[in-house]
């Protein structure tokens, strides 16, 4: 069998990452004014030589403010996915390779979080804090992010425990941990880089939503707000809500292409 390759549209899902990912590292360092700078006498203006996107209703330069918006959200998207599945996949296998109680315990907790509405559950988090900030929106993200690569891993553990060479390492009297660790957590990486991917969008959109609905960071500037803004004056000019609506689609675009040529790449059923 040949050695599968990634399709075209996961090379452009991830290039529009990777435009994203320059834009939010080098972005501010490029923006020709600050996101907080207000210039009254230049509200709503439409694009021109000094503000390329033109300015929104406070005469904020809309180009910066975008520029300093992606690096909060890919701030929040990289800690909330990164954090989700480190402690999804500990506890996905853990409860996996050692089943029992344990995976009752955990399955009935992971049941309970994906019963309940997981934007609401956001929404009561950030709700809980007089005035929320980046920390504690990421927590509110990985309060029930986490639970998604739980099932992913255990889903793995319990097919890998069952392979040979993990009934070898137990039968030389390696301990359960040192499998864990050595055996089993390193070959399901594969899935849950796919969930990653994908989740990477998700906490996109979902940091917008929540921005959007005045439960995100208290910035002017995050997408979200931006779109928030942009509804109040969209009769008068739809670009204050066009520009980060769709900077929110290709970022959710690029993920989700590129987590899709992903899981095509590392399906072991898929023949080429």
């Amino acid at each position: 069998m040949s050695r599968r390759r990634l399709s075209v549209s996961a090379y452009a899902g991830a290039a529009l990452l990777l435009v994203f990912f320059a834009t939010a590292a080098f972005g501010p360092l490029l923006a020709p004014y600050s996101p907080t700078a207000h210039d009254l006498d230049h509200i709503l203006e439409g694009p021109s030589s000094l503000h390329w996107l033109g300015t929104d209703q406070n005469g904020v330069d809309l180009l910066s403010a975008m520029l300093y918006g992606a690096r909060v959200a890919l701030f929040i998207s990289v800690t909330v996915v990164l954090s989700s599945a480190l402690i999804g996949v500990l506890v996905g296998v853990v409860s996996g390779y050692l089943r029992g109680w344990v995976d009752e315990v955990i399955m009935r907790i992971v049941d309970v979080l994906l019963a309940f509405p997981g934007i609401l559950l956001n929404i009561a988090v950030v709700a809980a804090v007089a005035r929320p900030g980046v920390a504690t929106l990421v927590l509110a993200l990985v309060v029930n992010g986490w639970v998604g690569y739980a099932r992913v891993a255990r889903g793995q553990a319990l097919s890998l425990r069952e392979l040979d060479y993990v009934q070898a390492a137990r039968a030389v009297g390696a301990s359960p941990w040192r499998i864990m660790l050595r055996h089993i957590l390193p070959n399901l990486m594969s899935p849950v880089l796919v969930q990653m991917t994908f989740g990477f969008g998700t906490v996109i959109l979902i940091e917008a939503s929540l921005s959007f609905l005045g439960l995100g960071p208290q910035l002017a500037y995050t997408w979200g707000a931006l779109l928030d803004q942009g509804t109040t004056f969209v009769w008068h000019t739809q670009r204050v809500v066009f520009v980060p609506g769709l900077a929110i689609m290709v970022v959710v675009l690029g993920s989700n292409l590129l987590g899709d040529g992903l899981r095509d790449r590392f399906d072991p059923k898929r023949v080429q």
